[in-house]
């Protein structure tokens, strides 16, 4: 985790080391759990932000008539 420790600023490291305290856990260890749940948190984001697909077709086909002139 030194790559980590190196993109935090002062004051940002002392606050993660008081977080870590608290949770009663090294910087480092603290440091590496946050990194695994960042990491796990981002596949559901992308899931969740995917329209299904009966939702798009209906979108396309609602777009599709919208385009089409008035009779």
């Amino acid at each position: 985790m030194a790559g980590t420790e190196q993109r935090l600023s002062a004051g940002q490291r002392a606050y993660e080391e008081k977080r870590a305290a608290k949770a009663g856990m090294s910087l480092d260890k603290w440091l590496a759990a946050k990194e695994r749940e960042r990491v796990a948190a981002q596949p559901a984001v992308a899931v969740a932000a995917k329209p299904p697909g009966k939702a798009r077709a209906f979108l396309g086909r609602l777009l599709e008539k919208a385009q089409k002139p008035l009779k």
